[in-house]
C-alpha cells in the first residue's frame, strides 16, 4: 500500500503508509511550531492534496526558522523533515531564494546552543548551510518515488 502527496493532478510522492504517517505527524509538529498551515491537506482515501501557495508559505517559514538556530538537537529533529519538504517543494514547482535564506538572519537567532566550554554558538555559514540543505534534498529525493 502507499499513499500519494499531489498538487492537481501531479504526484509529488508516493511512499509508503508509514513513511506518510511519520511525514504527516511531522507536518503537525512543524505547523505547531512555525504556528502557520503547510498548505499539506488531509489524507483522503490515499491521496493528499497539497495547496500550492500555503505550502509556499510554509517552506520558506521553515527555512528560516532553520537559519536562525544554532541548537544541535533543533537541528537534528528537523533535518530529515526539512529536506524531504525541500524535494516536494522543488517537485511542486516552489522557487526557493537560497540567497534571502542564506543571509544573516535580521532577526534575532532563536535555539541557539550553549556550553559552558565555548558559550553561544551562531549558526553556520548561509553558503555551507544551503549547500548542506540541498544536498540533503537532492540525496532523498533519489529515494522519494512519485
Amino acid at each position: 500500500m502507499s499513499q500519494y502527496f499531489d498538487v492537481g493532478d501531479e504526484t509529488l510522492w508516493n511512499p509508503s503508509n508509514g513513511a506518510s504517517r511519520m511525514f504527516q505527524r511531522q507536518v503537525a509538529v512543524f505547523e505547531a511550531e512555525l504556528d502557520l498551515p503547510s498548505g499539506i491537506g488531509p489524507m483522503e482515501n490515499d491521496e493528499c492534496q497539497i495547496c500550492p501557495d500555503a505550502f509556499e508559505a510554509f517552506v520558506n517559514a521553515l527555512l528560516a526558522k532553520h537559519r536562525r538556530t544554532s541548537h544541535a538537537i533543533w537541528l537534528a529533529l528537523s533535518e530529515g523533515f526539512t529536506a524531504t519538504v525541500l524535494v516536494l517543494a522543488e517537485r511542486a514547482g516552489i522557487d526557493v531564494d537560497w540567497e534571502q535564506h542564506g543571509a544573516t538572519p535580521a532577526s534575532p537567532f532563536e535555539d541557539v546552543q550553549v556550553s559552558a566550554a565555548t558559550g553561544m554558538s551562531a549558526p553556520a555559514d548561509g553558503g555551507a548551510w544551503a549547500a548542506g540543505l540541498r544536498e540533503n534534498a537532492r540525496r532523498l529525493g533519489r529515494r522519494m518515488p512519485r
